[in-house]
């Protein structure tokens, strides 16, 4: 099935970026390790340059692979923290860098939400710098993570959400706003995501593989199509597995807008927390549709949340021209919007 899975590089391809560990004067960098859902998952742990910090930031990652020491993962962000004061923390997936286990693009988000707790206990256990006060910055798919692990744990003083995502499947938006972006005409992207449709609604009601690749024929030689998947057909095996999911109710669909609930319950959730939240959104991201997000959370957080919003930002809050997928990866300066660093060192400072 096509889905928010063909487009995992654009949920954190803002991580890569900036020079070696050791060029740095602001922050000191050694190795975290510690052990969720059974698998020993490692990283790093940044402390500033003096040794002491008033604080953690737990990083999470969004969508896709991760290797936090060959793509020295948020070096921007992370030296900027600890110049601030505060520590950081990151580390790799299951089955990624020198963590243990197997890479799961399917992870579920209550098993990412347990290895933020998990590393949070760690910190405190630790003792490590700035574990006293401990707050989460994710992005993407970290929207989802995040809610969750400060309900179970409330101890958890903050949280910055970048390009966060509501409950459900956002494929739809991400579909007509690179179609209208690549030219297609509106009657032809009318057909196309009614094709997404038919055959997501084919996957989830058990029927048949060859009925959804009659139904999904144009969607899938479109050339944007074929440029999100490398011109790689599903196979019938993938369309079983995720088939299989859906029939056993291990994926939800929301029988109003019949699209896939990443987080049942999601706006009680978020009505749930107490912490001070920095929303940060670009007004060309095309990933996700920041603007229900962003009335999710405006409904749902209240006093508590504070929203930035960057004219010319992209889903990974870089300047872009259009904020479609396609400009996104071929970018050849991933340059942050202006103010957007600026935006979270001040916000810091009121809460951390």
């Amino acid at each position: 099935m096509i889905s928010r899975r063909t487009i995992l590089l654009g949920a954190s391809a803002a991580a890569i970026a900036g020079p070696s560990y050791a060029q740095t004067a602001t922050m000191t960098t050694q190795p975290f390790a510690f052990t969720s859902n059974g698998n020993r998952l490692s990283g790093f742990l940044d402390v500033p340059a003096d040794g002491n910090a008033r604080a953690t930031v737990i990083i999470i990652h969004g969508y896709g692979e991760t290797d936090v020491a060959g793509r020295t993962s948020y070096y921007d962000l992370r030296s900027r923290f600890t110049k601030l004061g505060i520590s950081t923390v990151i580390w790799d997936k299951p089955g990624c860098g020198k963590s243990g286990g197997t890479f799961d693009i399917d992870q579920p988000v209550a098993s990412s939400a347990r290895e933020v707790l998990d590393a949070a206990r760690q910190l405190r256990d630790s003792r490590a710098p700035g574990a006293q006060k401990i707050g989460l910055w994710g992005i993407s798919r970290a929207g989802w993570i995040a809610p969750m692990a400060m309900v179970e744990d409330p101890g958890i003083a903050f949280w910055i959400s970048v390009s966060g995502t509501d409950d459900k499947e956002n494929f739809p938006y991400f579909l007509e706003s690179n179609f209208r972006i690549e030219g297609r005409p509106e009657p032809e992207i009318a057909q196309l995501l009614g094709e997404w449709k038919q055959g997501f609604d084919i996957t989830r009601q058990g029927g048949a593989f060859e009925a959804y690749l009659a139904a999904t024929q144009t969607l899938r030689q479109d050339p944007f199509m074929t440029f999100l998947t490398g011109g790689k057909a599903e196979s019938e095996t993938a369309f079983h597995k995720t088939q299989q999911k859906f029939l056993s109710g291990e994926f939800q669909v929301d029988p109003k807008t019949g699209l896939q609930v990443y987080v049942p319950h999601f706006a009680t959730l978020l009505s749930g927390l107490n912490a001070p939240v920095l929303a940060i959104f670009g007004e060309k991201d095309r990933n996700v549709d920041w603007r229900k997000t962003r009335s999710l959370y405006a409904a749902t957080m209240g006093e508590r949340l504070v929203v930035r919003t960057f004219a010319d930002g992209n889903h990974n809050i870089q300047q872009a021209e259009t904020g479609g997928f396609r400009e996104m990866l071929t970018m050849k300066y991933h340059r942050a919007c202006d103010g957007y660093y600026e935006a979270m060192e001040a916000w810091l400072q009121t809460v951390a």
